[in-house]
């Protein structure tokens, strides 16, 4: 007996894919991921299972259960490696911020836009070279850099210094 053709593949998945991935669904969140690789063991068998239809549910039960245990073992990994992690900031920071806060709130951040405040704050990098890494103008970064510190401050609840009562100088407005 040969492998499976094209057109009983076809049939197979029409009238069994949905319910083979409601099936896999009870044990991962990649359940047409593991139907469509069961449905491609399926192809590159030299002989056609007696019976396909059953063939392809332990196969699919095993992928599922397997990519479970994957994601947990990944899931158990990427938190101990989280917590060995440092924060962002080695050490107390001088002015004052809180580590686990602010790396919380720059973690909410739009990525772009807490790409170029640590580029620009902890890096000490000039608008034209976060430009330049992050592939815009250094006005554009400029612009990305003063949003992101306006998102960041709210999201930290700390209101912009006035340069007037700061310096003790007069506002210059802008031109």
């Amino acid at each position: 007996m040969a492998g499976v053709g094209p057109e009983l593949l076809e049939c197979l998945a029409r009238q069994h894919a949905a319910a083979l991935v409601l099936y896999a669904r009870q044990w991962c969140s990649t359940p047409e991921d593991v139907v469509q690789e069961a449905f491609l063991k399926l192809v590159v068998q030299k002989t056609l299972p007696a019976h396909p239809v059953p063939w392809l549910y332990r196969v699919v039960r095993n992928a599922a259960l397997a990519a479970n245990r994957a994601e947990r073992r990944r899931r158990h990994h990427e938190t101990i490696a989280a917590a060995r992690a440092p924060l962002w900031f080695v050490q107390p920071d001088p002015a004052g911020l809180d580590a686990a806060t602010t790396t919380d709130a720059l973690r909410s951040l739009p990525p772009h836009q807490s790409e170029v405040l640590v580029a620009r704050i902890w890096g000490g990098l000039t608008f034209e070279q976060i430009g330049a890494a992050v592939g815009c103008s250094a006005a554009t970064a400029y612009r990305t850099y003063l949003a992101g510190l306006s998102a960041l401050r709210e999201k930290m609840g700390v209101l912009c210094p006035d340069q007037s009562t700061t310096t003790g100088a007069t506002p210059v407005p802008p031109t």
